[in-house]
């Protein structure tokens, strides 16, 4: 692997990563992979732990939150069968099986952040810390929300995760796209690397390879509109030291055109299914 871009960790302890590029899967590997990870998320700025509404931006996550949360029931609904069991990995403070569980979806979660099963605790969804504590069950929808490039044992995870599917199960997974406009443009300021919480930073083609190692097939994508202006809030915020709305609305605007012609969206929803009932789309 070469090298294709330093970074740092921004939000949390300003130290410098390395992203690497694998040139077969285009995907790029985050080193060093620090051991004790659990230290870089103890932090009011990591928000999807905190259910934070402190600052503007705050605000602002939560309000496209709660958009989101509607857009996605919906689009695992578009998924159902009579067999409506949901496993979101990655539950954070539990809104989105919350929200699941009230369109009468049968739910469960995992979340390894202690901090985070506490909050989902105190809303009435008790989440698990690991797949093991996972009842032996399949799931009709598997879902991953922003979780897969967290995950430090990527192949096992995937391995799992895909035994807990149905043969006619769908999994969705979203995660940002290196390829996009405001990640070429924002280069190491670009909020969406993450490191070194984010390991693993994809492209198309490696969430294409990556799956299909494990007989899963990507029969539809969807662009995440409203992730291209956050991410270009925050890293206008990384880049200069201030919050420049006006400019951060607009480069996540130019993304978001350009994705419309070239599918490099700021942030991807991957849908898949297991590959021998599938056929192509």
């Amino acid at each position: 692997m070469k090298l294709f871009l330093r970074t740092k960790d921004f939000s949390v302890t300003g130290e410098a990563f390395e992203l690497l590029l694998d040139e077969d899967l285009q995907m790029l590997v985050t080193r060093p992979q620090p051991e004790n990870l659990e230290a870089y998320y103890q932090s009011e700025a990591y928000i999807s732990h905190t259910d934070a509404h402190t600052t503007f931006s705050d605000k602002i996550y939560q309000g496209v939150k709660t958009f989101s949360l509607w857009m996605k029931t919906r689009l695992i609904s578009s998924y159902a069968n009579h067999n409506k069991s949901l496993l979101d990995f990655g539950a954070g403070t539990g809104e989105f099986l919350l929200a699941a569980k009230k369109k009468g979806w049968s739910v469960a979660g995992v979340e390894p952040n202690r901090d985070a099963r506490m909050r989902s605790r105190e809303k009435r969804m008790e989440l698990l810390r690991d797949m093991d504590a996972l009842p032996k069950k399949q799931f009709q929808i598997i879902t991953l929300w922003h979780v897969l490039e967290h995950l430090p044992d990527l192949e096992n995870q995937i391995l799992q995760l895909v035994r807990r599917l149905k043969d006619d199960g769908t999994m969705l997974i979203a995660v940002p796209n290196f390829k996009s406009y405001d990640a070429r443009h924002y280069q190491e300021f670009w909020a969406a690397y993450d490191v070194p919480r984010h390991l693993w930073h994809f492209s198309r083609t490696s969430i294409e390879k990556v799956f299909a190692k494990h007989g899963m097939k990507v029969v539809q994508t969807k662009p995440m509109i409203f992730d291209a202006f956050y991410v270009s809030l925050l890293s206008e915020k990384y880049k200069t030291g201030k919050q420049n709305f006006i400019k951060a609305f607009f480069l996540g605007l130019l993304s978001n055109i350009n994705g419309w012609w070239t599918k490099e969206h700021s942030s991807i929803i991957y849908i898949l299914q297991k590959g021998n009932l599938v056929e192509d789309v």
